[in-house]
């Protein structure tokens, strides 16, 4: 242990070296003019400096505190004054759902007699100078004539495959199909058209006798002089056999017959097929080129015809039995002075042909191109008015075939499924004597 002295010595020595760090330190600040820190807290009195000791260092004042800053209104957004709650709308008076028209009612007819001529417009077979005074005048006066028929096609055999089927025209059937073989590729669009190129329609091609059949109705084509019931001839048409399901099927064999067999099957009565379809021979279709020397031609030379077939059918028990007599012609003359390519109602763009050429628009439902002409169509019934008329609606053959799938409860094929189309209603049937409301599906 150290003596007394030596620790009272090293004291010393200790508070001697602190008050010489002390001096030291004071000076450094000094010189540097650093002040004292000071807080500042908003809106509090300033501190009152304390006294310092005579002694010590002089030490700077410190600055005024700042003058308070002025109370102002918040930039914050206001929030929004509330918004009084709507008061509750009284419920608004039931209004009576729109009224939907009835659908027409079509009469009960079972047995349709379907006459079709060959080449004849409106004017030669019922118009004022028609040389047909049997059709234009003895029959107009004992039944119904629509003026404004159209034919839908060129070519007599393209209209009357429209006429069972629905289908448009190919180059072929425009032409009467000169050469007999399939249409290729024969695919079937989304609206029901076979497409292509040729004459005869794949058997997956839905026809008017294909669905009588399914419905266990029976149907006949009576052909004036035909020679086999199976076999085209050329140049003739016979709408039948340009069908691979009907072909093929054996349907053409005991359906596709003579005009002979007419007589018998009008005795049947109620047994008598739902759809005879009446064809006559080149002599009588009304051709413009005579069938042999001497004969007439136009009109006039379905006259024989008719006085033959009209009169059996009407006093018949088949057309006793609900009968529907129905006269037109294929198409209107496509050549000679006058040709006649003029269309009606729905007339659509064939897919199987070029398209017509641009033709300026026309107001109402006739276009000057793209169909078979103005035919006309005489219906004789005990549901229509003799010698009555209808002038202001328009139809065409598709319209028929519409018509009659209507009338025995078949769905629509082809372009007879269009929508712009419409079936016969109560002002072609206006005897009133009418049976269940027309469909609305299919």
């Amino acid at each position: 242990m150290p003596s007394p002295w030596a620790a009272a010595v090293a004291v010393m020595g200790m508070l001697t070296l602190g008050i010489l760090l002390g001096s030291a330190t004071s000076q450094v600040a000094q010189s540097a003019g650093l002040n004292s820190i000071v807080l500042e807290v908003p809106d509090a009195a300033p501190a009152k400096p304390e006294p310092v000791a005579a002694a010590a260092a002089p030490v700077p004042a410190e600055p005024a505190a700042p003058a308070p800053l002025p109370v102002t209104a918040s930039t914050l957004p206001l929030a929004p004054p509330p918004v009084a709650e709507p008061l509750p709308e009284a419920p608004a008076a039931p209004t009576a759902p729109p009224e939907i028209p009835e659908p027409e009612a079509l009469p009960p007819v079972k047995h349709v007699f379907l006459i079709v001529l060959g080449e004849n417009g409106y004017e030669e077979a019922f118009g004022a100078t028609s040389t047909a005074p049997y059709l234009a005048r003895t029959l107009r006066a004992r039944g119904e004539l629509i003026s404004n028929y159209y034919a839908v096609a060129k070519g007599e055999l393209a209209n009357q495959i429209a006429l069972i089927s629905g289908q448009g025209p190919t180059p072929e059937t425009a032409a009467n199909c000169p050469i007999y073989g399939d249409v290729v590729p024969g695919t079937i669009s989304a609206e029901g058209q076979v497409e292509g190129g040729g004459c005869v329609y794949p058997a997956a091609t839905p026809t008017l006798p294909g669905q009588l059949v399914e419905k266990k109705l029976k149907w006949k084509a009576y052909v004036e002089d035909i020679a086999d019931g199976c076999t085209p001839e050329p140049l003739r048409p016979n709408p039948f056999l340009y069908f691979r399901s009907l072909i093929d099927s054996g349907e053409c064999a005991g359906s596709d017959v003579d005009l002979d067999q007419l007589e018998a099957d009008l005795r049947l009565g109620a047994k008598a097929p739902a759809l005879s379809y009446i064809v006559p021979n080149a002599c009588h279709d009304g051709g413009e080129v005579p069938c042999a020397e001497g004969q007439p031609t136009g009109a006039l030379e379905s006259e024989a015809f008719l006085r033959q077939v009209v009169p059996a059918i009407e006093a018949s028990p088949a057309y006793g039995d609900g009968g529907l007599i129905a006269i037109t012609s294929t198409q209107a003359r496509q050549t000679g002075p006058t040709p006649d390519t003029s269309a009606c109602c729905v007339s659509p763009t064939y897919p199987n042909l070029p398209p017509e050429p641009a033709a300026a628009p026309t107001a109402g439902a006739v276009k000057p191109s793209g169909g078979g002409g103005r035919v006309g169509l005489l219906l004789i019934s005990p549901f229509v008015k003799p010698g009555s008329s209808e002038e202001a609606a328009y139809f065409n053959h598709y319209s028929l075939l519409l018509t009659i799938e209507e009338l025995f409860g078949l769905e629509k094929l082809g372009y007879a499924n269009e929508l712009a189309l419409v079936p016969f209603g109560e002002t072609v049937f206006n005897t009133g004597s009418t049976g269940p409301p027309l469909p609305t599906g299919g």
